[in-house]
């Protein structure tokens, strides 16, 4: 009969030790460029025509909120082409204080600012197309 420390020690290296998708990577660290590269392959996937791009849009924003990442409402397309710059936030930002806050103020941000200098912003682009749909392209810079 096998000891439990033989037991344990025949179990290291089995396929149920690195189950993790992302490798255990923080997703909300945006001071690591992998994580922005990462960022951006996944918002990028809304690339592509669209009948309804609002439809598409509120997807990514969704997609967005799983990591705690938001961004505001989104203009109407009204021309045949052009972009939108909007500032994301990190769970709906910071409010409160910090330990040099004077006393009759309050500190509130992105959430992001504090760890990326002027903070991230999603760029959604887009262009109408002859048959009355819109190609939709999307990053964070």
């Amino acid at each position: 009969m096998k000891s439990f420390k033989t037991h344990i020690k025949e179990m290291v290296g089995t396929s149920h030790q690195d189950m993790a998708v992302d490798k255990n990577t923080n997703p909300i660290a945006f001071q690591n460029p992998e994580v922005l590269r990462k960022m951006n392959a996944w918002v990028g996937s809304i690339a592509g025509s669209y009948i309804l791009p609002e439809d598409a849009i509120h997807i990514l924003r969704s997609s967005l909120m799983k990591v705690g990442l938001t961004f505001g409402e989104v203009p109407m397309m009204s021309e045949d082409k052009g972009s939108y710059e909007m500032p994301l936030t990190l769970f709906g930002g910071r409010f409160g204080k910090l330990p040099n806050t004077p006393i009759d103020e309050f500190h509130e941000d992105d959430g992001i600012s504090h760890m990326i200098e002027g903070g991230l912003t999603l760029v959604i682009g887009y262009e109408k197309n002859e048959d009355n749909s819109c190609s939709l392209s999307a990053n964070i810079k």
